[in-house]
């Protein structure tokens, strides 16, 4: 058996195993630093592959980071190297060739992994998943010699991805089992706008509704908890992601829906961080333990893992789980920040907005927890502090609510110099 040693082992090569090498080597530029991949491909980000899928986005070009930005850092990635079991006691991790790489600090930042809905027939029928850059190529592939698409899960994913198919000259349909697409970000009246959008391009959207039974090949054919049958050429399952930490099973560090951390990104296992779509933490607002699997949140953790890893005294605590989420759809735009989807009541109070686009803010004692928007000109990222910052609106309130781009600009140059 193959065995090596690194001081830094990270297992991850996406946004929070790129932003935790970064700032390990601010900190520490010459401790061994090795970067472990399950995939065969560079280092990109899943943000891109809907554009792998359309085309917009060649193969060759999605890559986060190329072999000089690993050796401008002093940092080895090995590919094609899954790691199938860890053992913190040993501080070691084996590989599924039989490898093994021990080390003195590890990060897992595995991300997260498809899930299959439990729906009678779904494993023997040739579906598509699409986390990876080798399902986005399949997809496309596929796309092109097939004529109708259903596509499992109104989500992010799905609805990219039914864009894309419906661009491609598909007969697109959307089944998602709960009422409105994108729920967990924004509010039904939102929703429901982005929904319009897409049956203006031809989608059918059937919300509300369940797969129960899937059989036959191409094509296939697929019953509805209401009795509707579809058929189709092509089959898409979006309905859902979870942290990948097979690796951890039977093992001492804590999970629950995915690897427990604290605010400095450590697992209780000595030795052990966790960052990213794999990682719980607590939530900002709720300070209840959660995944927030968001491009942004990913690489905050990352940094912070990073940071405490290489011991940099400048470390300040991860304040909590913030959902950032921007989308770009049929040329329209939508931003979903903090408690976006909140319904009024208990305290909370909610203003909307429909001139010149859609706006939601929701409010809870003068401070910001919440806003959605589209077609709406907001910074996302201001916003985002706001809430964190935890900032009294009561002086401005009537501006912000009317002009909340502007006012938070402002209130960002005031006094966050």
């Amino acid at each position: 058996m193959t065995e090596s040693h690194a001081k830094y082992l990270i297992v991850g090569a996406s946004h929070a195993g790129r932003e935790a090498l970064a700032a390990i080597r601010m900190h520490d530029p010459e401790g061994r630093l090795v970067m472990l991949s399950g995939e065969k491909h560079l280092p990109y980000s899943p943000t891109i592959l809907p554009y792998v899928v359309s085309g917009r986005s060649l193969p060759e070009r999605t890559a986060l980071a190329g072999a000089e930005w690993f050796a401008e850092n002093r940092a080895e990635l090995v590919l094609d190297a899954r790691v199938t079991g860890v053992d913190p006691a040993a501080r070691a991790v084996r590989l599924a060739d039989g490898r093994r790489w021990t080390y003195d600090r590890l990060l897992l930042a595995t991300g997260a992994e498809p899930v299959l809905p439990p729906v009678e027939g779904l494993e023997r029928v040739r579906h598509h998943v699409l986390r990876t850059l080798d399902d986005a190529l399949a997809l496309r592939r596929h796309a092109a010699t097939a004529r109708r698409a259903v596509v499992l899960g109104a989500g992010l994913v799905g609805l990219h991805a039914a864009e894309t198919l419906a661009e491609a000259g598909l007969d697109v349909a959307v089944v998602e089992m709960r009422p409105h697409v994108l729920a967990e970000y924004f509010d039904p009246r939102a929703s429901a706008l982005i929904r319009e959008t897409f049956e203006r391009h031809g989608i059918r959207m059937l919300m509300g509704r369940r797969l129960e039974r899937a059989a036959g090949t191409e094509p296939c054919r697929l019953g509805l908890d209401d009795g509707t049958e579809l058929e189709a050429d092509l089959l898409l399952v979006a309905a859902g992601v979870r942290p990948a930490t097979a690796m951890l099973a039977g093992g001492p560090i804590a999970t629950d829906r995915g690897i427990l951390v604290d605010p400095r990104m450590r697992t209780n296992a000595e030795g052990v961080w966790a960052a990213g779509d794999v990682a719980q933490a607590d939530g900002f607002l709720s300070g209840r333990p959660r995944v927030n699997g968001t491009l942004p949140e990913a690489v905050e953790q990352g940094r912070i893992a990073g940071m405490d890893m290489a011991g940099d005294a400048d470390l300040v605590p991860y304040g909590g789980g913030l959902p950032l989420n921007t989308y770009g759809f049929f040329g329209r735009h939508a931003v979903a920040v903090g408690a976006a989807a909140t319904p009024e009541g208990e305290g909370v109070e909610v203003h909307t907005d429909e001139a010149g686009g859609y706006c939601r803010i929701v409010l809870k004692d003068n401070r910001l927890i919440g806003l959605a928007a589209i077609d709406r000109l907001v910074d996302g990222g201001i916003l985002w502090r706001l809430i964190q910052r935890r900032t009294d609106l009561a002086p401005v309130r009537d501006r912000f609510l009317s002009h909340p781009l502007e006012t938070a600009r402002a209130l960002m140059s005031q006094g966050w110099r």
